[in-house]
């Protein structure tokens, strides 16, 4: 059985993603996560770490979860009732977790931004978006139909994309930040675009799009997310020589 050190895993990870040097949301904290005895035998790739992937990372025998929602989002909390259990499940089953949320959306290579933009056929990035003072998204110059794009989306996630069709039918300038940026379709038209992918949004972004004279395609929160931490937890598989697996949880958000 392949064996690596779980220390050099979270070195090359932070040295790649930049995690140290990257600003995120409060609470995020990008890193190691949870530790494990040391070594990693078995990577997991998941969206989110939750009760129900820890189950499934422990089931395909990892001893490593690699998450791009990771356990911590607020103020510190006490680790009683629901939460004591999922750390103790983490802890009996020796299952470290590792989490990267932005530096993972923003990374050149192995974003859930760039994957998407390869998985639909688009070239010729540039950045666009700024979030947290770097941007993270790509945008880029094209001549595709509204229509087409829609079915090229829904072909690189599975899931039908909902379409807002304030904008041109014929799609000439496209920006993409995947997740939950649906919220700051304002932002993204600030920046001259005529479409804008992202995978939620609020209500009330219907009305705003069609005033900004925008199309807006929400492809799904998890849906466009599931592409960084596949092509990170292959990476690692690459170079440490051990295997790993994407654990699929959909929650159709």
């Amino acid at each position: 059985m392949s064996k690596a050190s779980l220390t050099a895993i979270v070195r090359y990870c932070d040295g790649l993603l930049r995690t140290h040097q990257s600003k995120d949301y409060d609470g995020a904290m990008n890193g190691l996560q949870v530790e494990n005895g040391g070594s990693v035998t078995r990577i997991a790739a998941a969206v989110d770490a939750s009760r129900a992937t820890v189950k499934l990372a422990i089931a395909a025998g990892a001893d490593l979860l690699v998450v791009h929602h990771g356990l911590f989002w607020r103020a510190a909390q006490p680790w009683t009732g629901k939460r004591y259990e999922l750390l103790r499940l983490l802890l009996e089953n020796n299952l470290a977790v590792y989490s990267s949320h932005l530096p993972l959306d923003a990374h050149p290579k192995l974003g859930n931004n760039s994957r998407l933009c390869a998985a639909m056929g688009l070239r010729n990035l540039r950045p666009f978006f700024v979030s947290h003072g770097r941007r993270i998204g790509f945008q880029c110059n094209a001549k595709i139909t509204r229509e087409d794009l829609a079915r090229r989306l829904q072909s690189a996630t599975g899931a039908k994309p909902l379409v807002i069709p304030g904008g041109p039918a014929l799609c000439r300038r496209i920006g993409i930040v995947t997740g939950g940026a649906g919220g700051e379709v304002e932002q993204a038209a600030g920046e001259g675009i005529d479409t804008f992918i992202t995978g939620e949004g609020p209500h009330w972004t219907y009305a705003l799009a069609e005033e900004l004279g925008i199309n807006v395609l929400y492809g799904g929160h998890y849906a466009t997310e599931t592409f960084g931490v596949k092509a990170l937890a292959e990476q690692l598989s690459r170079k440490f020589r051990v295997p790993w697996t994407f654990v699929d949880h959909p929650t159709g958000l």
